[in-house]
């Protein structure tokens, strides 16, 4: 993917069969999220606008896919209120997701780095990253896989803040998450 294609924009209403497409992936396949449905196109709309409405960037990734020059969305990121108490105002949580025809490219890293800056515009003090992980399917010890994830916020300035065992069921197995955090404060 040459980078000089790739544009990180806001997301408008025309993109969201996309992202409900990249997240349907993950939903289906993989442990990264909870949901195990995938959310309709109408949840997608009402999850944008709300965010937007909010001030809190909804952003997409586009740019060319495999041997097509159009441009794909290729990936998005948003950041939400953490938790909806007033108290928590101006702490997010951040989510982020890629084609998987579009990993392992250096995508993540600019997508995260993006929406971190329009977290800090809009306000936010702190992130969260809650990222889901789970025993090794191909370790008989169950030793917890290492995520893709979970490499990309620690290579992005997130440390681990705590984890949660046990607490989702997906795929016929109990899956853990850690709670990564990362400070949007200037240095002191």
């Amino acid at each position: 993917m040459p980078t000089t294609a790739l544009e990180i924009r806001p997301a408008v209403p025309d993109d969201l069969a996309d992202v409900a497409r990249i997240y349907a992936h993950y939903v289906e396949h993989t442990l990264a999220t909870f949901d195990t449905e995938p959310p309709t196109l109408e949840t997608w709309h009402d999850k944008h606008a709300a965010l937007t409405r909010a001030g809190w960037p909804f952003l997409v990734a586009t740019g060319p896919l495999a041997d097509d020059d159009a441009p794909h969305v290729l990936g998005f990121a948003y950041t939400g209120q953490y938790r909806p108490k007033a108290a928590y105002g101006r702490t997010v949580e951040e989510t982020i997701y890629l084609d998987p025809a579009a990993t392992g490219q250096g995508l993540g890293g600019r997508l995260l780095d993006a929406v971190l800056d329009g977290a800090r515009d809009a306000g936010a003090r702190e992130v969260i990253a809650v990222i889901a992980d789970g025993p090794d399917p191909d370790d008989p010890a169950g030793t917890v896989a290492r995520t893709p994830s979970a490499t990309l916020h620690e290579r992005h300035g997130f440390g681990a803040a705590g984890r949660l065992e046990d607490v989702g069921h997906k795929h016929g197995r109990w899956v853990a998450v850690t709670l990564y955090q990362r400070s949007l404060r200037p240095p002191a």
